[in-house]
């Protein structure tokens, strides 16, 4: 065993031997190596061993970000004239310039820069720069094109320019009635598509509607009714102190501010969606909303702060209204799309009770014939508003439980036309109680009806509840001070106390469901609609895709029997194509 041991040692020691271990560094010249980078200009030359060869130093870089640099392509840094020996040449070279090498190698995973190349894929990175909100952007893009077009590459969205909508042009209002469904033209139809992601939360701006105003409305109103209430004199008892006034007005301005300030940004980072809520004919209401929050904020003026307002500032407030309405209440008379028995809601007593809050402020500040003409314009019109929404002409529908609240709007117009007409008239007298009778009535038919208001989930139009209950509570203060008893002291205690709890409920659950369970501006599918019609599908096939309402169900069912071969046909669709897949 041990001589059959040693003789295959032996033999692995030789052929050890036989093979010489290779050296680490071999010197060799460039010439002897194929397809080497040995091209280098004429005027340097380095003549070392015989050779030219131009120094040359390549580093690795990361691809462009921007996708501006060709595919498969490598970056290389030449440094030239470095070290010793150069000199320039002046012989010219027999060999003509090829097209240069890139010999960079890719980059090692972990280094700083490929780290620094991937940042575009970060989620929030992503998010800012996702090109399908584009079309909704007021420069769409554009500056970004001009300035990738000018560093030599092509812009990511340009290859989805052709599958952009024209937003160039105003949406017409026939497109809200097709796509859209329900009393509000909230709620997508189960045949439209929207030309944003669904599947994402979109930017704040583009969920940040117009109805925000609506919280405006409610913490302004509660700086007038808190005034009154210190200087009415039905409740002198309370020694009600001016100080909350002087509080809530301030909160009032930040907040008015606040919401300016979000909704002008949105105006000029988002014009596309201000305008599309400008075309909604429900929507276009809201817009009255700040500039009734303003006629609060300067009928609720601390004496503190101010004792009289300047007669220009009434009409400067009150020329928006008057283009507003001349051209919403024009197309209420014109007839088409946007006729009154057409987009009729209870949102529309927006755009008339900023008659009244217009002619209140001008008659408290001694003026005549401005306030009485807006009077006269907001009393025809909420007139025929009102029996139009009493009768419910435009679909018959009721309204969804979400939007239960905007019943209260009923109650807003009269409360302030009463208090207006007392002003003008510089008591409260006949003409001012019909109209506050009419209001206290509404009020109570709705405040009885608990069931009515329960049961459905927060949103923004809960803050319906605030203005029209807030002016309740102050018409009944100015009416209690015309006719003074316990009864009528009693119930503007009482209302007041509702308005004011109900504000202040409001404002918290806003609070809570705007900053921590972020869930109080959902996706806004009204201004997302498409601007064309969507190809015509089987009625029937549509509705086995997209679901159904109980409504529609008994639709199916009904016309079963005389649509039997189209049901069939529907039904077999999903057999064919999944055969065909």
């Amino acid at each position: 065993m041990d001589r059959g041991e040693n003789q295959v040692s032996i033999e692995l020691q030789e052929s050890v031997e036989v093979e010489p271990v290779p050296a680490l560094f071999k010197l060799t010249t460039s010439n002897s190596v194929a397809d080497f980078d040995s091209i280098i200009p004429e005027s340097l030359t380095c003549q070392p061993n015989g050779h030219q060869r131009k120094l040359s130093i390549s580093i690795s870089m990361p691809s462009s970000p921007t996708g501006a640099s060709s595919a498969g392509s490598k970056n290389v840094l030449d440094v030239e004239g470095i070290g010793k020996g150069f000199q320039d040449s002046k012989a010219p070279s027999k060999a003509k310039p090829k097209g240069v090498k890139f010999l960079s190698q890719p980059m090692p995973k972990g280094s700083a820069f490929g780290e620094a190349a991937n940042i575009n894929q970060h989620p929030n990175i992503k998010k800012l720069k996702d090109k399908r909100f584009n079309s909704f952007k007021t420069w769409s893009g554009k500056l970004e094109r001009q300035i990738t077009n000018l560093r030599g590459g092509q812009s990511e969205s340009e290859s989805e320019e052709g599958s952009a909508h024209n937003s160039d042009r105003a949406l017409p209002v026939d497109r809200y009635f097709d796509a859209l469904e329900g009393p509000e033209l909230e709620t997508l139809r189960a045949s439209e598509e929207i030309v944003l992601p669904n599947d994402k939360t979109w930017p704040f701006l583009l969920r940040y509607p117009i109805s925000s105003f609506g919280i405006c409305l409610g913490v302004s109103s509660q700086a007038v009714m808190w005034k009154a209430l210190a200087t009415a004199t039905s409740t002198k008892f309370l020694h009600i102190s001016l100080t909350v006034n002087l509080i809530l007005w301030w909160i009032s301005i930040a907040l008015v501010a606040a919401v300016s300030s979000i909704y002008l940004t949105k105006v000029v980072l988002y014009f596309e969606a201000v305008r599309r809520e400008y075309y909604h004919p429900i929507r276009v209401n809201f817009f009255f909303a700040p500039w009734i929050s303003l006629l609060f904020l300067a009928l609720g003026l601390p004496h503190s702060v101010s004792t009289t307002l300047p007669v220009a500032l009434w009409y400067v407030l009150m020329t928006p209204f008057l283009f507003l309405e001349l051209k919403i209440y024009g197309q209420w008379m014109s007839g088409g799309q946007r006729r009154l028995s057409k987009v009729a809601n209870p949102t529309n007593h927006l755009s008339v009770v900023g008659n009244f809050v217009g002619a209140l402020l001008g008659a408290s500040m001694g003026l005549k014939e401005g306030p009485i003409f807006f009077f006269a314009v907001g009393l025809a019109h909420y007139t025929v508003l009102f029996v139009t929404l009493y009768q419910r002409l435009p679909t018959n529908e009721t309204l969804p439980k979400d939007l239960h609240p905007v019943f209260f709007l009923f109650v807003a117009a009269p409360s302030v036309a009463s208090m207006a007409w007392a002003n003008i008239q510089g008591s409260f007298d006949y003409g001012s109680r019909i109209a506050y009778f009419i209001a206290l009535f509404l009020y109570f038919s709705l405040a009885v009806r608990v069931n009515f208001f329960r049961g459905f989930k927060f949103s923004l139009a809960w803050w319906a509840y605030t203005f029209p209950m807030t002016g309740a509570a102050i018409a009944t203060m100015r009416y209690s001070s015309a006719v003074t008893n316990v009864v009528t002291q009693t119930l503007s205690v009482i209302l007041s106390v509702v308005a004011t709890l109900t504000v202040a409920a409001l404002l918290v659950t806003t609070i809570l469901h705007a900053f921590v369970l972020r869930d109080l501006f959902p996706n806004d599918i009204a201004i997302a609609i498409s601007d064309r019609k969507p190809k015509p599908q089987n009625k029937w096939l549509n509705l086995i895709r997209h679901g159904s309402s109980e409504h529609d169900i008994e639709t199916f069912l009904k016309f079963a029997n005389s649509d039997s071969k189209e049901i069939e046909a529907a039904l077999k669709i999903p057999t064919a194509e999944a055969t065909c897949v």
